[in-house]
């Protein structure tokens, strides 16, 4: 379903270190950017009615029904360049990504229902 790399994993954990105990990872999909989507990702201590929990890489992670349509064989990964680093989002589904690399669309004729 959902991907971690190693960076991404170490990155999100080091995130995760400052926020309070028992955070959840919570990764979405809102409407909006430049591309129709962008993807969220923030930390949660409550499961929302319509949640699903998934362990990732050791990793508990939420993703709420409407944005799992979206995520299906997403592979997050992280990594640092001259510009700073940032969570990369490698989604087979999208068909066109825009450069910030956060924004994406999709057609309805790809999204996977779970």
């Amino acid at each position: 379903m959902i991907q971690l790399s190693q960076a991404a994993k170490i990155e999100i954990e080091r995130l995760r270190s400052k926020q309070q105990p028992n955070v959840l990872v919570r990764l979405a999909v809102k409407p909006g950017g430049c591309s129709d989507l962008f993807y969220d990702m923030s930390f949660d201590k409550i499961v929302q009615e319509g949640d699903r929990t998934f362990e990732v890489s050791g990793l508990q992670v939420l993703v709420d029904n409407q944005s799992l349509q979206y995520l299906n064989g997403l592979i997050l990964d992280y990594s640092e360049d001259l510009m700073g680093g940032g969570f990369r989002f490698h989604n087979p589904q999208a068909v066109t990504t825009c450069s910030c690399g956060n924004s994406f669309s999709i057609t309805q004729d790809f999204i996977v229902h779970s």
